[in-house]
């Protein structure tokens, strides 16, 4: 899981624009959907300079963008749609957290996506960043991955609302899309806990504990990255309040605050399952004091047993010159007959005491 450092973060100038995040060897490629509800026009591996003249401002123009590690192409594209460097800065800074920001014209929200990494206890971490303008939506992503596959297949196939819509209500989509990564990384880490609670019953093994640490840190890294989308989302609310930015409809406010309360919801869940995994440790802990205690009950009966035979044998072991017992002819016999029935009756008392 690479881990973001907020407050030691890595300073990066507005003069100087450079990626900063680890996907260094992707290369950037630029897709448009151009789409209304009567037609689409979808285009792959657009180059810089077509751009515009692709651009139908009459209708939806979805511009993503995989690939941030050429931040010449990444500042062409965010000037040519009004962007500062301040802005393309936070887009090729990937140790930035969430933000939303507002502009005359555009609304710029950063956020992190976040998904489990198969046959590992790390998290995969990608930044996504959005510029949204007029009926311009503009997506910034490190790497190509699968996030909004099923937001293409329904602006292809006219399935649902969404042609019907503008550039805002897209918005929405591609935001929900990752907020359903966070429920999909949760689950993931709920089903693991599950597990390790599980195996606490069977065995108290010390790596136990240790993967019980890292999903601890794994919660705590999700809330942290949930907490300022929470914020960034509850912030739509002053801009419906403001009603001066124009990109989102009044009547898809209602959506984003839907948003807002999913965030909501994964927070309280959230700390529910630190809650469930302070009593795993909890019970780990009292598991192994038990064990042990078990083990100190075993070690301590068994050395009761002997204690009244290695007082017989020190006993008899003495160098005295007069014992009387020396010259009975029976005596060895009746030594051992007397150190059995110590041990069966301290057995017999020791069961009645249900000591073991």
């Amino acid at each position: 899981m690479r881990k973001i450092k907020y407050k030691k973060g890595r300073k990066v100038q507005p003069v100087i624009l450079e990626y900063t995040g680890s996907h260094k060897d992707t290369p950037t490629e630029i897709q448009l959907f151009v789409y209304n509800n009567e037609d689409i026009t979808e285009y792959h591996q657009l180059l810089v300079d077509d751009i515009k003249e692709n651009i139908d401002i009459q209708k939806v123009n979805w511009l993503n963008v995989h690939g941030l590690n050429k931040a010449e192409v990444i500042q062409t594209i965010g000037n040519d749609f009004g962007a500062d460097n301040f802005i393309i800065g936070d887009i090729l800074n990937t140790i930035k957290r969430t933000k939303l920001e507002e502009y005359s014209d555009i609304l710029f929200f950063n956020v992190k996506s976040l998904l489990p990494l198969a046959a590992s206890d790390n998290i995969s971490v990608e930044q996504i960043s959005f510029l949204l303008k007029d009926n311009v939506l503009l997506s910034f992503q490190e790497k190509r991955s699968d996030f909004f596959t099923h937001i293409r297949e329904r602006i292809r196939t006219n399935s649902g609302i969404v042609r019907t819509k503008k550039a805002d209500f897209l918005l929405y989509l591609l935001l929900d899309a990752i907020i359903e990564n966070f429920y999909i990384t949760l689950e993931s880490e709920e089903d693991k806990v599950d597990d390790l609670i599980n195996s606490i019953k069977v065995n108290t093994k010390p790596e136990t504990l240790e993967h019980l640490e890292k999903h601890r840190d794994n919660l705590n890294f999700l809330k942290r990255s949930i907490i300022p989308l929470r914020d960034s989302l509850y912030s739509i609310k002053t801009i419906k309040d403001d009603n001066v930015f124009n990109s989102i409809e009044q009547e898809n406010y209602s959506f984003f605050s839907r948003l807002h309360q999913k965030c909501l919801e994964l927070l309280e869940q959230i700390e529910s399952d630190l809650s469930t995994l302070d009593s795993a440790s909890n019970y780990f802990f009292s598991a192994q004091n038990h064990k042990m205690n078990e083990v100190m009950k075993s070690l301590t009966v068994v050395s009761m047993f002997f204690l009244p035979l290695t007082f017989i044998v020190g006993v008899y072991g003495m160098n005295f010159k007069n014992f009387p017992e020396l010259e009975w002819e029976n005596g060895y016999f009746i030594i051992w007959g007397v150190m059995i029935l110590i041990v069966v009756f301290m057995f017999a008392y020791f069961k009645i005491k249900k000591w073991f």
